[in-house]
């Protein structure tokens, strides 16, 4: 009896602990359907008072009403928490194939690289795209192929070429590994319950992120280097010095890229950059070219100046920034990665285009502002301790505060200190978010990013930022998206065929067994309970997988009963 007693108890104990660690499932449940019902309440109120609302604006109303509804109550932040997790398959949600670029970081390591290395870099990144070889293996084979040694780009002539070797194995091995971990603690960050991130073959990471529906939000969070650097722009009377010897080189040798322009998108983009360049501040006088240039016909200006009728000059001449209509982007690029022009380039200068369009052209087009800054940066992303997407108050436009370490807090106020008057550029993955005038000497090592368009993005960008940096470039390989409802199909699908795989069984069960087979399908119940209960209890995650075991699970339980009767 004693015996009896002690399993009766151990029962009793297993399935009240079982029931307890379920419980904030089911309030998630009841929870959830609450919530479904106040939205559509505020959605059909939303489209009695604007019938005219669009769909995007109507989505995005209700989005922001049922994220308010979670975030006002902690009971339900509490019990989501707690409840038992769905994977992928039941969810919804993103599944991403990223591979870790190595070859892009093998490109600038070398601070000797000439062309024959950036075409041997191009060469083996084709060649590693193919194959999972390790991309070290055919750099050097390739630099082999060539007759090249290893240190004439790597280390030291002193060294040796099996160690320098070594050496970059390695280092491209930390880059995946070290990529694995940035990735993981911004995945974290961002709130994502139970991601999976698995390392597959050489260079590629599987990334699966449960209940995560902005896709291109994702991609952002995950494919951003979060190279931050900060750099001063060039002096606008040298810049526009370079700028008019690369405009006279292209007239000089034209291409297909500049010998036809588009008269009327020019004439769009002067209007756009006229109106965006009264709002800027003065920094230069004006230049006398562009007065020079308004006798002229818009074929005639085409002519002499190729590179000016896609990418604007301030029609004021107060900066040296250009105006570049977005559909001219890449082509402006073209022409500044020529052979000739890059000649006429001096090596301390970079063009870098604004993260944002400054305004938009009459045919709705963005217009992105092209910087000239120097190569060099003062000081980088390595010194920031901590990010925070706020709002400036005095402007209500969202913004990231940063803070620095002793080092860089020291070294920004050297920077700024020397530089009073000029501007500096803040440019993250190479893009330049803001390019503010250094007014005084800023000691603490404070600074801010402006220009995100809300604060989601300001939000976003304070994650990948206290995440740290990635060291190689992360490219989607293969992205593959499923929808809420279909994970919501799963579900019912998987539990419609656990209750009905369940009921056939114990019917079956009592009927030809009776008392004894009356027990069996009470201890089958018990057996679903505990493992869904141990499931709950160490924050496991639910796969369809996992529901089918628990079916086959079902019927391995009863056929342990048939041979015990």
């Amino acid at each position: 009896m004693k015996d009896i007693t002690f399993r009766l108890v151990i029962t009793i104990a297993f399935i009240a602990l079982c029931v307890y660690l379920l419980y904030p499932t089911f309030q998630d449940y009841q929870n959830t359907k609450r919530i479904t019902e106040q939205v559509e309440l505020r959605k059909a109120y939303l489209l009695k008072i604007t019938p005219g609302l669009s769909e995007e604006k109507l989505k995005t109303a209700l989005k922001s009403f049922e994220d308010s509804i979670k975030s006002s109550d902690q009971a339900f932040r509490d019990a989501r928490a707690k409840r038992v997790k769905l994977g992928l398959d039941l969810q919804g949600g993103m599944r991403l194939v990223l591979e870790v670029n190595t070859a892009k970081m093998l490109e600038k390591l070398p601070e000797r690289a000439d062309e024959v290395y950036k075409q041997i870099i191009k060469e083996a990144s084709k060649e590693a795209s193919t194959t999972d070889a390790p991309i070290v293996d055919i750099v050097v084979r390739k630099l082999k192929e060539r007759g090249i040694r290893v240190s004439k780009y790597f280390g030291s002539v002193r060294e040796d070429e099996d160690k320098i070797i070594s050496d970059l194995k390695k280092q491209t091995e930390d880059a995946v590994v070290r990529a694995m971990e940035i990735i993981r603690n911004r995945i974290d960050q961002y709130g994502v319950a139970e991601p999976s991130i698995q390392r597959q073959g050489e260079r590629r990471i599987v990334v699966e992120l449960p209940g995560v529906a902005k896709e291109e939000e994702a991609r952002q969070l995950l494919q951003g280097t979060a190279l931050l650097e900060f750099k001063l722009l060039k002096d606008p009377e040298v810049a526009f010095k370079v700028l008019q010897k690369i405009d006279e080189v292209i007239a000089g040798n034209k291409t297909a890229d500049t010998t036809e322009t588009d008269s009327t998108a020019s004439d769009s983009l002067l209007a756009a950059a006229d109106t965006t360049a009264k709002a800027k501040d003065s920094t230069v006088a004006a230049k006398d070219t562009g007065k020079a240039n308004k006798q002229l016909s818009k074929e005639e200006f085409a002519k002499l100046h190729p590179f000016f009728t896609i990418a604007m000059p301030d029609q004021q001449g107060r900066s040296a920034e250009l105006y570049v209509a977005q559909e001219n982007k890449d082509r402006v690029m073209r022409m500044l990665n020529r052979a000739d022009v890059r000649r006429v380039v001096p090596d301390n200068i970079q063009f870098v285009f604004s993260a944002k369009p400054v305004g938009n052209s009459e045919d709705g087009q963005g217009i992105f502002l092209l910087y000239s800054v120097n190569k060099n940066p003062e000081l980088t992303g390595g010194v920031i301790t901590n990010a925070v997407g706020t709002v400036d108050p005095s402007t209500s436009t969202p913004m990231v505060s940063m803070e620095m370490n002793s080092e860089g807090s020291t070294e920004w106020a050297r920077i700024t200190g020397a530089n009073i008057g000029k501007r500096c550029a803040i440019v993250l993955d190479d893009a330049v978010f803001s390019a503010p005038v250094i007014r005084n000497k800023i000691a603490g090592g404070r600074s801010q990013i402006e220009g995100m368009k809300d604060m989601d993005e300001a939000k976003l960008l304070e994650i990948v930022l206290k995440a740290g940096a990635l060291p190689a470039p992360v490219d989607v390989m293969e992205q593959r998206t499923v929808g809420p409802s279909l994970g919501s199909d799963s579900v019912n699908q998987g539990a419609n065929s656990m209750l009905w795989g369940y009921l056939l069984v114990a019917v079956f069960m009592i009927v030809y067994y009776q008392k004894s087979g009356t027990i069996a399908a009470f201890g089958l119940s018990l057996t679903i309970l505990f493992i869904l209960g141990v499931l709950a209890g160490f924050k496991a995650t639910l796969t369809l997988p996992g529901i089918a075991g628990m079916v086959l699970t079902m019927g391995m339980a009863v056929d342990a009963n048939v041979l015990i009767y």
